[in-house]
């Protein structure tokens, strides 16, 4: 009897164990096995780490030429002191991938499409997509271009030797936690993974277009009524660049003359965003930053301030760190998987970014040759496509083997799927190009600069993503300038898809470098940006974008008044919640709104809401009215386009494929600002009308009507009648989607619309406040922490700083002996 349960004993054992060390599979999902998992020795037990978030013994490091100090603060930022750049580097690959080796790893393969080596086939598209939107192509053309600078290379290899330090002496048990719950492990870093992270970053900030969109709206509504409903230029916009004359002599390039006859309108697929379509203000991406030179601070001293906002996340965006050398005192912000410092300041000038916004995307319409599709047509001659063959490994699956076609204007995106419209388009993207100067020397350039002299020379190098770059020094000056490599185009060319049988519709040159717009030392005493027009409609040069109408008016209106400004004046404005959208709309709705209409608990709301100052708090309700509210509105004045999206069989020229069950055709929608310009100023317009009812509606009809809608769904939905910042459901995700290492309790405030531009998921993602002087003092706050261990005290500590509005001294060390009471202790590396 003994023996018989020894033996059951140990045969379930065995299938206990059997089952432990293989994947589950449960539906379409798979978990990794749990026997490694949970494995006391190697299992996420072993990702424990040091109270203090480092090391404190000393290490020898391959590659390394003298010693180098790293110390550390209260808030795990590393402050390495070097005797080079290349030792410098070498030292942040290895701090970077012990902290953040998982985001770079996930990063990188969603930018080169090899997520499926390491999830599955559910993210087979996504892969697809990446290739063939080129973004290999991209990086290995950066590549290219990082190779006319040996210094570039030198530091490359130095800082991907780093990261390789780190991970060669990784055991399984050491593995970042993610590595083992999706059960694969870390590989070698490349200089080509640094590229991939650099076009990831590409692909979020410049890859916008809606030439499909905007070529069907033009094809089904006629150009009148889309120049009406499209303006390009909103008169109330104040730009980057405002005209001082300084383009009266410019002679710019020409554009040669491009055949501008749309193609016939495209029917479409669902978004791969559906949820971003109706947006009624398109920009999704944004930044804010500014300058103000001492004419306008207490001080007397520059202030420059930046907070870019982007898809914010856990592990957090940034990095940041201090590096010192012979050459130069750097604090800043990295990327990870990126060596130097993108965004920060040193003892003489401090530099920011915001995104400039400008469609560098366009889609050619290819005309083929044969039935194969391997020769087009251009100029009535035939040119053979290249084909470029894609290898995909899948988890759990065969190698994927996809082809794509490359032509002369780039790759063919979207032809493995028939009924998307764009299936015989080429996409041009700038980000292909392969840039004239490393990128790398700008940002190490301007990390060693000292004045303005040294920022202007800097920026040349910079192609891609276009940014506006601002600038102050300590000696006073202040500048902004929006670099980037934009074609020269012809009057509303890449706005709509384009003919790709003519040659003079490419891309022919380039806006050259001393005509790109810049501006320095304004009398006004400050410059800005918030990803608005760069210029108004006077600059020579024709460009289109996904520019913002509201945060601009208002920083603009704020630092135009603005005298004695201190760092608190620069708190109060990055926080700022005030929405200028709200502020326009708002009295204009009120003002048609018929309240002897309204039952009395209509009237008190729309009472609150004539008491609201047009701030988005998250613990005040009227902002959670006056969204839905306004979006009621916008939708239904609209109906019109979202009835032809449904059936897109209006126009004669639509093909087969809008008639296809469950197509709709991809429509552009009418900017907010132009919709609240309708209302003050056509309130009776015909598009204020709804073609089905047998009366014409004018505004008043429908602010009445979209009030009574609103009102109707609080009713219905009393648990939606809440504080704006339940309302808003903000959430912080972690990059694998996992909730459990992820933040849902935060009830924000702020709004895409206002200055602290926060949604429900993109937001500030690293707030900067650098007053220059003899001494410099510079504060800041990221919603994250410095490390990637979502088991770490700084995985997440600055989340709620962050989200209350805080910010932390940084500390801006002169040696790494200096003493300070925010010092957690020392590393020291040394050649081996």
């Amino acid at each position: 009897m003994r023996t018989i349960k020894f033996f059951l004993a140990l045969l379930i054992t065995t299938l206990l164990v059997w089952q432990l060390a293989r994947p589950l599979h449960l539906g379409d999902k798979t978990i990794p096995p749990l026997g490694a998992f949970l494995n006391p020795f190697s299992g996420f037990w072993a990702n424990a780490e040091p109270a203090n978030g480092f090391d404190e013994k000393s290490l020898s490091l391959p590659g390394l030429k003298g010693k180098v100090e790293v110390v550390y603060d209260d808030l795990l930022v590393p402050h390495i002191f070097a005797e080079n750049q290349e030792d410098a580097v070498r030292v942040q690959g290895y701090i970077t991938a012990q902290h953040r080796l998982w985001q770079m790893d996930i990063t990188m393969r969603k930018a080169s499409g090899r997520l499926s080596e390491v999830i599955g086939e559910k993210t087979l598209r996504l892969d697809r997509l990446a290739r063939r939107k080129g973004m290999m192509v991209a990086a290995e053309n950066d590549l290219i271009g990082w190779k006319k600078s040996q210094k570039t290379m030198d530091l490359l290899k130095a800082y991907t030797d780093g990261v390789n330090a780190w991970v060669s002496q990784l055991s399984p048990a050491d593995w970042p936690i993610e590595f083992k719950l999706l059960d694969y492990e870390p590989e070698p870093w490349t200089p080509l993974k640094v590229a991939l992270v650099s076009e990831a970053m590409a692909e979020t900030l410049c890859a916008w277009e809606d030439d499909l969109e905007s070529t069907n709206t033009l094809e089904l509504l006629g150009r009148e009524t889309f120049n009406y409903l499209y303006p390009e230029w909103n008169p109330k916009q104040q730009p980057i660049i405002p005209d001082t004359g300084q383009w009266a002599g410019l002679h710019p390039l020409l554009p040669p003359p491009f055949f501008k006859d749309s193609t016939p309108s495209f029917g479409s697929i669902e978004s791969e965003e559906p949820a971003e379509k109706f947006l009624n203000d398109r920009q999704i991406v944004g930044s804010n930053n500014w300058a103000l030179s001492g004419s306008k601070t207490k001080s007397g001293k520059p202030i420059l301030c930046n907070d870019p906002h982007l898809n914010l996340t856990l592990p957090s965006i940034w990095f940041q760190v201090q590096i010192h050398t012979p050459e130069a005192n750097t604090y800043g912000v990295s990327l990870p998987g990126v060596p130097g410092v993108l965004i920060g300041f040193n003892e003489n000038i401090a530099w920011g970014l915001t995104n400039v916004s400008h469609d560098v995307s366009d889609w050619y319409k290819i005309h083929w040759a044969n039935a194969q599709r391997n020769k087009y047509q251009i100029d009535g001659e035939e040119k053979s496509v290249q084909f470029r063959y894609e290898e995909i490994g899948v988890k759990g699956k065969p190698v994927f083997l996809d082809t794509v076609r490359y032509t002369v204007f780039g790759p063919v995106t979207y032809d493995f799927e028939p009924a998307n419209p764009l299936r015989d388009c080429a996409m041009r993207w700038v980000a292909h190009d392969t840039p004239e100067q490393s990128t790398f020397d700008v940002f190490l350039n301007l990390s060693v600069g000292k004045n303005y002299d040294d920022y202007k020379a800097a920026l040349p190098g910079f192609d891609s993503p276009a940014q506006n770059f601002v600038f102050a020094s300590r000696f006073g000056d202040i500048a902004i300038q929006t670099q980037g490599k934009y074609p020269v185009r012809g009057q509303q060319q890449g706005r709509f898809i384009q003919e790709g049988d003519h040659w003079a519709n490419a891309w022919h040159s380039f806006i050259p470098p001393d005509q790109i717009p810049s501006m320095k030392n304004p009398s006004r005493g400050y410059v800005f940006s918030a990803n608005q027009n760069s210029t108004p409609p006077s600059y020579p040069y024709y460009y289109l974008g996904n520019f913002e109408d509201w945060r601009s008016r208002r920083i603009h209106d704020r630092l135009e008044a603005m005298t004695n400004a201190t760092v608190d004046s620069m708190k109060t404005m990055q926080l700022d919640n005030f929405s200028q959208r709200a502020a326009d709309a708002l009295p204009t709705m009120l003002r048609l709104l018929d309240r002897s209409q309204l039952d009395e608990e209509g009237k008190h709301m729309a009472e609150d809401l004539g008491r609201w100052n047009y701030r988005y708090e998250s613990n005040l309700l009227a902002p959670t009215i006056f969204e839905s509210w306004f979006d009621s509105c916008y939708t239904a004045t609209w109906d019109e386009i979202t009835a032809l999206e449904k059936q897109g069989k209006n126009s004669q020229r639509t093909d087969d494929l809008l008639a296809s069950k469950n197509q709709k055709i991809e429509l552009l929608y009418p900017e907010a600002w132009h919709f609240i310009e309708m209302m003050q100023t056509d309130s009776a317009s015909v598009f204020f009308d709804h073609p089905a009812t047998p009366f014409r509606e004018t505004a008043r009809d429908i602010v009445l009507e979209s009030f009574k809608i609103s009102q109707a769904y609080f009713k219905q939905n009393p648990d939606k009648r809440v504080a704006f910042g339940e309302y808003k459901g903000f959430a912080l995700k972690h990059l694998g989607q996992i909730d459990a290492f992820s933040r849902f309790d935060l009830k924000l405030g702020g709004h895409r619309t206002a200055p602290n531009a926060l949604s429900k998921s993109n937001g500030p993602s690293w707030r900067m406040i650098v007053e220059l002087g003899d001494v410099v003092h510079a504060l800041g706050v990221y919603p994250g922490g410095q490390s990637g261990n979502p088991g770490s005290r700084f995985y997440d500590n600055m989340v709620d700083t962050w989200a209350s509005g805080n910010y932390y001294e940084l500390l801006f060390l002169k040696s790494a002996d200096e003493a300070s009471g925010r010092i957690l202790g020392k590393q020291v590396f040394s050649p081996r």
